[in-house]
C-alpha cells in the first residue's frame, strides 16, 4: 500500500494534476467471496463457494438477478429465485449482498400494487419508502399482547352477528373451489373505507385476471387509498409466492407498530403451501403426509401468529388476518385445513349446497365459529343477536325434515316461516355492506316479529330503504355511528324506522 502527500505546485500541468491525485490515492486489497451455481432447475439453484451466506439472504446472480437462500448444507446452499432464471447456467458467477430479504414500508405504499420485494407493478411511479424492514420478523410476545376486544366489521350480518371478527384475531375463510371465499374477504376490504383499518390484500398464485377484478372492485366501491396490494399471481417465481405472505405482513405490520390498525388478507395459504411442497420436494427435503415437508405448520404458525392486539404500552395497534384456504369436497380434516384450522382464532366454513341454493354469502353457521365472538362484538348488536344463530340452525333442521311431508302444527309452521325471515335476512348481495345500525335494526325487528307478516320478496327492498330511514331519525342522530349501547328510547325507534321502511316499499305505497 503507498500514499503521496506531495503537495502541487501553482501552475502544474494536468498531468501533474493527475499525477497528484493519483498519488493520494489509498491501494489496497478487498475480498469479495464469489460462488458458482452447480445445478438449477426450476427456480431452485444450489451454489458452492458461499459458506459465509446466511439463511434468508439474498444473493444475486448473473445479469443482476435476485435468490434468496433457502436452505444451507455443509458444503453448498440451496437459493430461491426471484426473478426468471434466463441467462443462470451451471457455473454462473453467484455474489452476498449482505443483505436479509426485506420490503420497503410506509405510507407511501398506500394505493399501490407491489410485488413482494416492494417493486411497483403499477404505473404509480417508483415506491417511496419511509423505512426497509426484514421479511421474517419474530411474533409480539405474549406479555406485548392485549385482549381482542374491538370489533372488525365486515358488513356482512352473517358474520357480524353470528361470528363476529375482532381487531387482533385471526379468522379463517375455509371452503371449496368458487364458493365465494374471496367476495368475503373483498366486501370486508370495502367496509373499512369509513373506518381506521389499512387493508393489505395479498394475492398468492392466483390468476391475474382473478386479482384485476379485486384492485377493480377495491377501487370502485371502496378506498384504494387506504389498501395495499402485494401481488405473486400464478406466473411468478416460486420464490416470489413463497415470500409474499411474509412480505405483505410486514407491510402491515408498520401500520400496527405505529398505533394504528390493519387487515391483512393472504389469498390464499392453500397455494402457499403447495409452493412450499414444491421447493422442498426439489430442495430434497424429506416428504411427509400429503408429500408436504415436516415444517408446514411451523411455516404458517410464524406467519399467523405475527397478528395480534398489541397493548397499551406497545401503542394499542392491531394486525387483523383473514387467511384464505381451499379445500375439496368438503374434506375438512385434509392436511393444511386441519393445520390452518387448529392456528387460527375460528373458521368461516362457505358451504357449496348454500351456493348452489343461491344463498350469499354462503355460510355454514353449523361448522362456522368465533373463538372471541361476543367479546369483540358491539353491545347492542350483541343483544339482539343472542338467539338467532340458534333458531337459524333449528330451521335448518326443520326444512330437511319437512322434505318428507308438512307440518300440521301451527307452531311447527311459525318456526319455519320465522327461518325463512332469518334466511332473507342473511342472503346479501356483493358489495352492499351494511352499517352495525342496520344490523341492529333488523334483528331487533325479527325478535319482535315485525318481519313475521312481511312477504319475503319484500326483505332486500326494505333493506334497502332502511338506511335512508334510520338517516333521516333525529332520535338515533348520536348513536348512527358506533351503537355501543341503546337506550329503550333509541330501540323503540329503531322498531319505527323498520316499519316506515316496510311501509314505502308495499305495493300500494301505505
Amino acid at each position: 500500500m503507498a500514499r503521496s502527500d506531495r503537495e502541487l505546485p501553482a501552475g502544474s500541468t494536468d498531468i501533474d494534476s493527475l499525477t497528484g491525485i493519483v498519488g493520494k490515492v489509498e491501494l489496497g486489497t478487498e475480498a469479495e467471496a464469489l460462488g458458482r451455481v452447480t445445478e438449477i432447475a426450476d427456480g431452485l439453484a444450489h451454489v458452492s463457494g458461499l459458506g459465509a451466506a446466511r439463511l434468508g439472504e439474498l444473493l444475486e446472480f448473473e445479469g443482476g438477478k435476485r435468490g434468496f437462500v433457502l436452505n444451507l448444507e455443509p458444503d453448498l446452499l440451496q437459493a430461491v429465485l426471484l426473478d426468471h432464471n434466463d441467462g443462470i447456467v451451471a457455473g454462473s458467477a453467484v455474489r452476498h449482498t449482505g443483505k436479509l430479504a426485506s420490503v420497503p414500508v410506509g405510507e407511501g405504499l398506500l394505493g399501490r400494487v407491489v410485488d413482494p420485494l416492494g417493486r411497483p407493478l403499477d404505473e404509480g411511479g417508483p415506491i417511496v419508502a419511509e423505512d426497509w424492514r426484514l421479511v421474517e420478523q419474530p411474533a409480539p410476545e405474549i406479555i406485548d399482547r392485549d385482549f381482542v376486544s374491538e370489533p372488525v366489521e365486515t358488513g356482512l350480518l352473517v358474520v357480524d352477528a353470528l361470528f363476529a371478527i375482532g381487531r387482533g384475531q385471526r379468522e379463517l375463510i375455509i371452503g371449496e373451489r368458487a364458493t365465494g371465499k374471496t367476495a368475503i374477504a373483498v366486501d370486508t376490504i370495502i367496509n373499512q373505507k369509513d373506518s381506521d383499518v389499512v387493508c393489505v390484500y395479498v394475492a398468492i398464485g392466483q390468476r391475474a385476471t382473478a386479482v384485476r377484478r379485486v384492485i377493480d372492485a377495491v377501487r370502485e366501491k371502496g378506498d384504494i387509498d387506504r389498501c395495499i396490494f402485494v401481488v405473486a399471481p400464478a406466473t411468478a417465481e416460486p420464490g416470489l409466492r413463497w415470500l409474499a405472505p411474509f412480505a405483505g405482513t410486514t407491510i402491515a405490520e408498520y401500520f400496527r407498530d405505529k398505533g394504528g390498525h390493519a387487515l391483512i388478507v393472504y389469498d390464499d395459504l392453500t397455494k402457499h403451501a403447495a409452493t412450499h411442497r414444491e421447493l422442498s420436494l426439489l430442495a430434497r427435503a424429506p416428504p411427509g403426509r400429503e408429500a408436504y415437508p415436516g415444517d408446514i405448520f411451523f411455516l404458517h404458525a410464524r406467519l399467523l401468529e405475527r397478528s395480534a392486539k398489541l397493548s397499551k404500552e406497545k401503542g394499542g395497534g392491531s394486525l387483523t388476518a383473514l387467511p384464505i384456504a381451499e379445500i375439496e369436497e368438503g374434506n375438512l380434516s385434509a392436511y393444511i385445513p386441519t393445520n390452518l384450522i387448529s392456528i387460527s382464532d375460528g373458521q368461516i366454513v362457505l358451504s357449496t349446497k348454500l351456493f348452489a341454493g343461491n344463498q350469499r354469502p354462503a355460510v355454514d353457521v353449523g361448522l362456522s365459529v368465533s373463538r372471541v365472538g361476543g367479546k369483540a362484538q358491539l353491545g347492542a348488536l350483541k343483544e339482539v343477536a343472542g338467539r338467532v344463530r340458534l333458531d337459524y340452525a333449528q330451521y335448518l333442521e326443520l326444512r330437511m325434515f319437512s322434505r318428507f311431508g308438512g307440518f300440521a302444527d301451527a307452531g311447527l309452521k311459525r318456526r319455519i316461516d320465522h327461518g325463512d325471515r332469518i334466511s332473507a335476512l342473511l342472503h346479501q348481495a356483493r358489495y352492499e355492506p351494511l352499517r352495525p345500525i342496520d344490523q341492529i335494526a333488523l334483528l331487533a325487528a325479527l325478535n319482535a316479529g315485525v318481519l313475521d307478516d312481511v312477504p319475503l320478496d319484500r326483505i332486500p327492498a326494505i333493506k334497502a330503504r332502511l338506511r335512508t330511514v334510520i338517516d333521516s331519525e333525529p332520535k338515533l342522530e348520536s348513536v348512527r355511528a358506533r351503537p355501543v349501547a341503546l337506550s329503550e328510547a333509541e330501540k323503540a325507534a329503531l322498531l319505527g324506522c323498520v316499519n316506515h321502511a316496510i311501509a314505502d316499499t308495499a305495493p300500494d305505497g301505505s
